[in-house]
């Protein structure tokens, strides 16, 4: 179809629509409520507030809130859509009324990349998600699991410390970022397959191509799709959402199908990951009366690979990025370090519990940098009342995580990045990201909370300890700390609009690296 004929269908579909816009879209009261619904802003006709979002809609998002409130209503096309952007109104939503909350909207990603729903993320609240949910809790999340592959962590982790060594000795800069994401991918498909899914002379540059992949596919999957809000385009697929999904999804499910030809080639009958997910297969007493397939199987593989690497891995970079724009934090980090570890050795899982100012830097990264700035959507199941107004049944909900985390009334200067906030006597020394305190939820909160917390909070804590124990930092030459951009760029995911460019120093015993 050419640009000027979908332009007349656009037009005509716009045309012929706007008068009833104008007649109900100003409408406050629902028929047959009496209560009103939440304020916000006028929109468009037909399109409503979608042309409004910009390219940051967490930003524009928080914006709308200081002029609308913490509840307020937007119309993406057809659909209503509320916005939590406080944290009293992100627990009405999360708690009180987390069972209303529990499903997802229908979207686009879902169906073109996350195997039609079939996932753990987008899955229907219900027999299947619960199984999916406990799959994770037993085999992958638990303690035991997580204590079990803390050897595999530790091992990756190494390997990253010893690759910065080398190439600290080159001379050259380093992108962190796809540094961080080999060992995050390495360590992941290690605990998944039992093995790398890498080749090693080829591992930096395929690991690099696999991220690449799932940070398109969080970006796709993050563009609120006109498709999606107004069924007449979705068609035409206007912004060519749709037709980038599908050959995203082509390109992960080819590898996934290529890790599991192999993993089945091998005969593996371990306990990772993939070997149970097969045993289960056969086993419908064990997953609850649900059959695995090969689809669900390659679904949960996905959610996992997506949400496991390139949420950990932009986490550290986000925090790297603050302790050398902050020098100040990075030596204290580093001398508390030094005061626990040493420099003979490279920092481990079990010296966590011991590093109180690290733990307050990588709560703090997620406080201004969450990986997820906009929660996943949820949808409303019934109607119902929220803060003296009413939302309505099949209402998308939206908790502006970034927006909460930032919020003056609850933070003490909450642009500044102060760890020592989280400390004793800083004034929010209580405060955790386990989804129990609704001003820091990075994770979620709820029964849609991120089921990899334990692991992401592990990995991001030990990495990013690692980095700041073994190394000290330099930007590249004629770049100051206090012109390092911070931008961000939005997708489901919040990455560095710019990678972080390094060249690191080794700054502990020659013998603490292997060498």
């Amino acid at each position: 179809m050419g640009t000027d004929h979908l332009l007349l269908v656009v037009s005509t579909i716009l045309l012929s629509s706007a008068l009833c816009y104008l007649l109900f879209s100003g409408r406050s009261r629902p028929m047959g409520q009496g209560l009103p619904l939440p304020p916000g802003p006028r929109g468009w006709p037909v399109l409503g507030n979608l042309p409004q979002l910009g390219a940051k809609p967490h930003q524009t998002l928080a914006a709308l809130s200081r002029l609308y409130g913490p509840l307020f209503r937007m119309r993406f096309g057809s659909v209503d859509v509320v916005v939590a952007a406080s944290a009293d109104v992100a627990a009405q939503f999360l708690k009180v009324f987390d069972a209303n909350f529990s499903n997802r909207p229908p979207n686009s990603g879902a169906e073109h990349i996350a195997y039609n729903y079939q996932d753990l993320v987008f899955a229907p609240y219900g027999p299947r998600w619960r199984m999916f949910r406990k799959l994770c809790a037993v085999h992958i999340f638990s303690p035991k699991a997580l204590d079990d592959l803390r050897p595999v962590r530790a091992a990756e982790v190494d390997v990253l410390a010893r690759a910065l060594y080398a190439h600290a000795h080159t001379g050259t800069t380093l992108d962190l970022g796809k540094a961080l994401s080999v060992c995050g991918i390495n360590a992941l498909s290690k605990a998944m397959f039992g093995h790398k899914v890498f080749r090693a002379e080829e591992e930096s540059k395929e690991a690099a191509e696999l991220k690449e992949l799932i940070i398109d596919i969080m970006k796709v999957a993050g563009v609120f799709n006109v498709g999606d809000f107004v069924p007449a385009l979705s068609r035409f697929d206007v912004q060519g959402v749709v037709r980038k999904m599908k050959k995203l999804h082509c390109r992960f499910d080819s590898f996934l199908d290529r890790v599991i030809e192999e993993h089945q080639a091998m005969a593996a009958t371990g306990g990772d990951l993939l070997s149970v997910l097969m045993r289960l297969k056969e086993d419908v007493d064990s997953t609850d009366g649900v059959k695995l397939t090969n689809t669900d199987i390659k679904a949960l593989l996905l959610n996992l690979f997506t949400a496991g690497t390139d949420t950990s891995s932009s986490t550290v970079e986000w925090a790297m990025s603050e302790l050398i724009r902050h020098p100040e934090s990075l030596r204290e980090a580093q001398t508390e370090l030094d005061s626990t570890v040493g420099r003979a050795r490279l920092v481990n899982e079990a010296d966590l519990q011991n590093l109180p100012f690290l733990q307050a830097v990588v709560k703090e990264t997620f406080r201004l940098h969450p990986s997820t700035p906009l929660s996943l959507p949820r949808m409303a199941s019934e109607a119902c009342e929220v803060n003296g107004y009413h939302v309505p049944r099949n209402a998308t909900l939206l908790v502006n995580v970034w927006a909460i985390a930032r919020d003056p009334a609850v933070w003490d200067n909450p642009l500044e990045f102060r760890p020592a906030r989280f400390l004793s006597g800083g004034g929010y020394e209580n405060v955790d990201v386990k989804g129990n305190h609704f001003e820091l939820i990075p994770f979620g909160s709820g029964r849609r909370i991120c089921p990899g917390l334990s692991l992401g909070l592990r990995m991001v804590q030990l990495v990013t300890a690692m980095l700041v124990h073994s190394f000290d930092w330099a930007l590249p030459e004629g770049l100051s700390a206090e012109k390092l951009d911070m931008e961000e760029a939005f997708g489901l995911t919040l990455q560095r609009a710019v990678p972080l460019m390094v060249h690191p120093t080794p700054r502990l015993e020659k013998k603490a690296y292997g060498t």
